[in-house]
């Protein structure tokens, strides 16, 4: 069974662009804390 376009239409789901958004956004914070963590510099003076 084939569906038609406007069947096709009406179907939910997948991710938007803004999980798309969140999800990077997310890995820059993680890999940013890891970074502070295993590489801690000084504020300069």
């Amino acid at each position: 069974m084939e569906l038609t376009k406007a069947e096709l239409m009406e179907i939910n789901g997948g991710i938007g662009a803004w999980g798309v958004v969140g999800i990077v956004g997310a890995v820059i914070f993680i890999v940013g804390v890891i970074d502070g963590y295993v590489r801690p510099l000084a504020c300069p003076k």
